[in-house]
């Protein structure tokens, strides 16, 4: 597998990718000051999340008190307990909620999966809509848009430097994943996001890019609502309707058996259902498997 690494890409921002950005193998950033790094998002297992903690230490001394969460989802906040007692986590509301009602459940999706002695640390602190951090006259707005990959997601503006931590609401390389969100609010948000002047996004998992990745995934939500509708004219479920598709422009992307749990979210809301409402993710999880033809591989 190929090794994390740790890039600045502006003055003193860096960001921490994790090859190859499939399941559980997402991204980080790290923003430093004299007097504090602010760390955003940690990793899905110990191993990992101490990894990020090392790398970190190549770059500063000044050892991390702030964490910012993404979003409730493992492999975002996992890691949280390896930076210390004392740090700050920062999440929206209904992230720190949702994080301590799903615990460790991740891990039984992937039982074979060294996750460590992981101990669970919510945030600490927590927003509705907005928040901004100054540290060293740098300043650091997390923005809450609404739902789109979950019901609390955040993304991290830096307006001097032009640059965005996207979360997964926008991924590189890989499938978007909306079934503990929306379609049609992820399609809201990635509009909003679009009008930040953004020069650099680093999303949740893949490679960073540019602000043409908020386009292309939205191409993929649209793209999704017109195979959800298709699928519903002619009777077919979501499972039934997934092999039948063409996946076109998105046929290279990681993970594309998570189109079995996108219809899912598609057909709700095409039936009504309210943005973020809640889904059977375990039941859908297993036709996903099905789908794949058994387990999907996690590298965490």
């Amino acid at each position: 597998m190929t090794r994390p690494n740790l890039a600045e890409i502006a003055d003193g921002v860096f960001a921490y990718v994790q090859p190859d950005g499939g399941w559980c193998l997402n991204n980080a950033g790290v923003i430093l000051s004299a007097e504090d790094t602010t760390v955003i998002d940690t990793a899905a297992t110990e191993s990992r999340a101490r990894a990020l903690r090392a790398a970190i230490g190549t770059v500063t001394d000044v050892r991390p008190r702030t964490i910012v969460n993404t979003h409730s989802h493992g492999d975002h906040t996992f890691g949280n307990f390896v930076f210390g007692p004392d740090t700050e986590i920062i999440a929206h509301e209904l992230g720190r909620a949702e994080a301590i009602e799903n615990g460790l459940a991740l891990q039984n999706l992937w039982p074979g999966v060294e996750w460590g002695d992981v101990v669970l640390k919510p945030a600490t602190t927590t927003f509705s809509e907005r928040l901004v951090l100054h540290r060293d006259g740098r300043r650091i707005e997390l923005l809450h848009f609404g739902t789109a990959h979950t019901t609390n997601d955040v993304v991290v503006w830096l307006p001097e430097e032009r640059v965005l931590f996207s979360g997964d609401i926008a991924l590189s390389g890989c499938t978007p994943f909306v079934l503990m969100g929306s379609v049609s609010a992820s399609l809201a948000v990635l509009e909003r996001l679009s009008e930040l002047p953004a020069e650099t996004v680093v999303c949740g998992h893949g490679p960073v890019t540019g602000p043409e990745v908020l386009d292309a995934n939205a191409r993929y939500l649209r793209w999704l609502q017109g195979i959800a509708a298709d699928a519903i004219a002619a009777g077919h479920t979501p499972l039934e309707a997934a092999p039948k598709t063409d996946l076109g422009e998105f046929a290279g992307l990681l993970d594309s058996e998570r189109l079995v749990a996108n219809l899912h979210r598609a057909f709700a809301e095409h039936r009504g259902a309210a943005p973020g409402v809640p889904l059977d993710v375990a039941g859908i999880f297993g036709e996903m498997v099905a789908h794949h033809g058994g387990l999907p591989v996690c590298h965490a």
